[in-house]
């Protein structure tokens, strides 16, 4: 009866020893988080002091497809609230931007104890080429397809044929296409900035595809060889998406699908690069185990 109490009392104190890294996990997660939270309020109230240089910058792209058709830049409040749900959007998308950084180091904070020194040099630089990779999709998305969106969009408008000043004076007959009720583009601030930073996320979102890629392939989840054998999906995948993604425009759709499925190519490469180089270190180590299981008993055939 004793030997059971004392077992017991043991298998207590070892779930009490094993639970108290749990709990300082917690922790560490908690202040982490908080910390994140104390970045991202900051860089939010300081993007909201300047909300509206912000959005001038945001509506470039409108602005500059309206001047080409010779119409003035403006967009319009629908509702008495609405101008101040925008400078939150901006301030909510500024805080974000501005704050990511040290999100990012947090979050490198709380997984990095827990890595050995190589695995710390393996992910390190993912930790860094994920914004970077966020920064160039949604540049892309701002400077190329937006243009081309908007330009694809205000093509619709349509308005009543003007008469030239002499013919009005001398009073000609208006031309019967005059008639025509004019459609004028009026566009909600709300609902264009909506579209705008929609874009912007779904192509940064888009060109975190090495860099995901890649890692799983760092990690062993997935093959270049794998992955080279589903191309014909990852293309159906990719046209499915820049048709959601995209005006229904077809250039705007053709140049998304040319730059997502570039990018699935070299994530293709990246990951046989790594392939190769954990085959010669372990070859160097001499744990390398030739896979002739396919390929038969040719040592010309071996992997």
């Amino acid at each position: 009866m004793a030997s059971k109490t004392k077992t017991k009392a043991r298998t207590d104190d070892d779930l009490d020893d094993s639970s108290a890294p749990l709990i300082e996990h917690l922790t560490e997660l908690r202040t982490r988080i908080i910390w994140s939270m104390v970045a991202f309020i900051i860089a939010m109230v300081l993007s909201y002091t300047i909300w509206n240089p912000i959005y001038n910058v945001l509506t470039q792209p409108i602005c500059h497809a309206l001047e080409e058709r010779g119409q003035e830049c403006g967009l319009i409040l629908l509702k008495l609230q609405e101008g101040f749900f925008v400078a939150v959007r901006i301030s909510l998308l500024g805080g974000f931007v501005l704050a990511f950084p040290i999100i990012g180091y947090q979050m490198w904070r709380f997984v990095a104890p827990g890595l050995y020194r190589n695995e710390k040099a393996a992910f390190f630089p993912f930790l860094i080429a994920s914004p970077v990779m966020f920064f160039i999709g949604g540049s892309f998305a701002f400077y190329v397809i937006l243009p081309m969106a908007y330009d694809f969009f205000l093509g619709f408008q349509q308005g009543p044929l003007q008469l030239p000043d002499d013919a009005a004076a001398a009073g000609a007959a208006v031309p019967e296409a005059s008639a025509l009720a004019a459609i004028v583009f009026q566009g909600s601030v709300d609902e264009y900035l909506s579209l705008t930073i929609k874009f912007i996320l779904a192509f940064g979102l888009s060109f975190q595809l090495p860099v995901l890629l890649t890692l799983m392939g760092k990690a062993g989840l997935v093959s270049a060889e794998g992955l080279g054998s589903v191309r014909r999906y990852a293309v159906v995948a990719i046209l499915a998406l820049a048709a959601v993604a995209t005006p229904p425009d077809v250039i705007s759709q053709v140049v998304l699908f040319v730059v997502i499925y570039g990018l699935y190519e070299v994530s293709i490469q990246l990951v046989a690069r790594i392939e190769r180089k954990r085959e010669a270190h372990l070859r160097a180590q001499g744990l390398w185990v030739e896979d002739d299981e396919d390929e038969g008993d040719d040592p010309a055939t071996a992997r």
